[in-house]
């Protein structure tokens, strides 16, 4: 399958040297971050320049984004570069982040930088489909209280899964009786009545699509990823598009790539060989998407959007097939299975997995077979 055109996520780490580009693409995510949390409160820029540090200046890098975002965000620059600081602080190949002048971010490199890919790679494999589970919310109480409407309900349960995987404890409760028909799309529900605690808010479904007709016309999977996919606020599709088996439909896309990661391990063990991530692998993109899984996760929990790891899962599904497609796992032709195509197999398996367990925290099936 060719590879659908993405966006390179941007994120470290890298698998090899750092360059003023990997560096920019993580300023660039920091920025998107502060936004989407509503820390920062200024448009985007489409690209973030970041240069060499002049002779006498801090650091290995420098960046002047929070002096370019500091008007339209009606806030000193020195502040914006604080909160860009503490979203890239503490990122793989980064060693120290510092503000200097009027607001400038100086970045200084992490020497070992280089063998974070393949930390990250076995720390996917040994962790399985908790890798990215946390402590985010740990020690909170959660009572989700929602409307007695499928959405609403829907996304409520799947919050309470990523607010648990998060450390988290809680319930939802709805308002009424529960919809017997919920079950079958995985929502439970402990209680009932109107909790003093705000409501989980969802646009709701088109009216007269009810649970039943949902799962008669689209069954359960498409039913939750059309649901959740979109944010809160938007309208959500519900539409025959979600049973299109091709690379446009990205419920099929997620599901495929996990699949057919699945059959690469099949075909190496046919062939003799197994998955150990021996030597660097030059797939930054699959790399980067990997090691912003438990961010994502995290945030997905705090701020109770599912819409966000739905997405994140389609990042790494696209970063899967630009590996699978650029540097094949299995041998080609007479090739025999060297070290570099048992590292290729290994970062497969390890977006499989990611994919797998984000799918499961939704609510969503991840067959072996598609």
């Amino acid at each position: 399958m060719a590879k659908p055109v993405g966006e390179v996520p941007p994120f470290l780490p890298y698998a090899g040297a750092v360059t003023p580009a990997d560096l920019s693409r993580t300023v660039l995510h920091a920025v998107r971050r502060a936004v989407d949390e509503d820390a920062l409160r200024a448009p985007v820029p489409a690209r973030v320049r970041v240069e060499r540090t002049r002779p006498g200046g801090s650091g290995d890098y420098a960046c002047a984004v929070a002096l370019q975002l500091a008007g339209p965000a009606a806030l000193p620059a020195r502040e914006v570069a604080a909160l860009l600081r503490d979203r890239v602080a503490g990122t793989p190949g980064i060693g120290r982040v510092e503000i200097t002048g009027p607001g400038f971010l100086n970045f200084t490199l992490d020497a070992s930088a280089g063998a974070t890919g393949a930390a990250c790679v076995r720390q996917v494999l040994e962790q399985g489909l908790r890798y990215g589970w946390g402590a985010e919310c740990a020690g909170q109480l959660h009572q989700l209280h929602h409307r007695r409407e499928v959405r609403a309900a829907v996304v409520a349960g799947t919050v309470m899964k990523l607010l648990r995987a998060q450390g988290a404890r809680g319930r939802t409760t709805c308002e009424g009786a529960a919809d017997p028909d919920w079950e079958r799309l995985g929502v439970t529900v402990d209680a009932h009545g109107r909790p003093p605690v705000p409501p989980v808010e969802t646009r709701p479904v088109p009216a007269g699509a009810t649970a039943a007709e949902l799962l008669e016309r689209l069954g359960a999977d498409a039913t939750r990823w059309g649901l959740l996919r979109p944010a809160g606020h938007d309208r959500a599709d519900l539409g025959e598009a979600l049973l299109v088996q091709g690379e446009a439909n990205p419920l099929f896309l997620v599901r495929y790539a996990h699949s057919r990661a699945r059959a690469l391990s099949r075909e190496a063990e046919r062939l003799g060989f197994t998955a150990g991530y021996d030597q660097d692998v030059d797939a930054p993109s699959l790399h980067a998407a990997l090691a912003d899984h438990p961010g994502v996760l995290a945030s997905a929990a705090r701020h109770q959007a599912p819409d966000r790891l739905a997405r994140h899962l389609e990042t790494v599904a696209h970063a899967f097939f630009d590996l699978h497609d650029t540097c094949p796992p299995l041998p080609v032709g007479d090739e025999k299975p060297s070290a570099a195509h048992r590292s290729r197999l290994a970062l497969a398996e390890a977006a499989g997995t990611v994919l797998a367990g984000g799918l499961s925290l939704l609510g969503i099936s991840a067959p072996e077979h598609l």
